[in-house]
């Protein structure tokens, strides 16, 4: 049987990977991603020529099923995400799982992730701390609002520029004013990390239109 490797890449500047993680991406036969036009840049930027295999979140079980058929005969696979660590917040949990059931090896490529790296500059307190990744759309999402109340940890939460504005209201409508760090564009050059109350945020973003995927960490505080 072949390997599964887990392989983390850099969630924004290129230059953020493993000496690891590149020897890994080159002699592996395949490398199971998300989108193979942001992992192909990442592949040209160290002249890597492994081939591509898609696996995201609309992959069905069929492609699962091949990915694990492929290891059985031996070949080795690197799973890697758009940007971070694969199975946080994407589907590389169910690969993962799948290849477990099968009796693959996996091995783990450590290296970047969003929320150690938001972390690393908050100078939040982080013995503690809680992952909420993307909050519901709709169904489930005011319960989980009225919920995290009761946590006194930071909090951290994944966003989408569509949809920060929003979270940012509804943190302010569900816990009061509460004190925020929002971070966007991470490592890269136009990174911007912003902190005040949810009022001073949103109207901050109301008038600048935020671009680039955001980790908004909540300080704990009487809600």
């Amino acid at each position: 049987m072949g390997t599964l490797y887990v392989v983390a890449t850099p969630i924004g500047n290129l230059k953020d990977i493993t000496v690891r993680a590149i020897e890994t991406l080159r002699w592996v036969d395949a490398i199971a991603c998300e989108d193979s036009r942001i992992t192909g840049k990442l592949l040209a930027e160290y002249h890597i020529q492994t081939p591509l295999m898609t696996y995201h979140q609309h992959s069905d079980t069929n492609k699962i099923t091949e990915i694990v058929d492929r290891l059985k005969r031996g070949d080795n696979i690197a799973l890697v995400t758009d940007a971070g660590t694969p199975g946080i917040q994407d589907p590389g949990g169910q690969l993962v799982k799948a290849a477990l059931i099968a009796g693959i090896n996996i091995e783990a490529v450590p290296g970047p992730s969003a929320i150690t790296t938001a972390l690393s500059i908050s100078g939040v307190n982080t013995d503690a701390f809680y992952f909420l990744g993307f909050l519901p759309k709709k169904k489930g999402r005011q319960t989980l609002m009225q919920n995290i109340k009761k946590l006194k940890i930071p909090l951290i939460i994944y966003e989408s520029p569509i949809r920060v504005a929003k979270t940012l209201q509804d943190l302010q409508n569900s816990l009061g004013k509460c004190q925020i760090i929002a971070m966007r564009e991470l490592t890269k050059k136009f990174a911007e990390v912003k902190r005040g109350s949810t009022e001073d945020l949103i109207k901050y973003f109301s008038h600048k239109k935020p671009k680039g995927e955001f980790v908004i960490i909540v300080l704990p505080g009487i809600y």
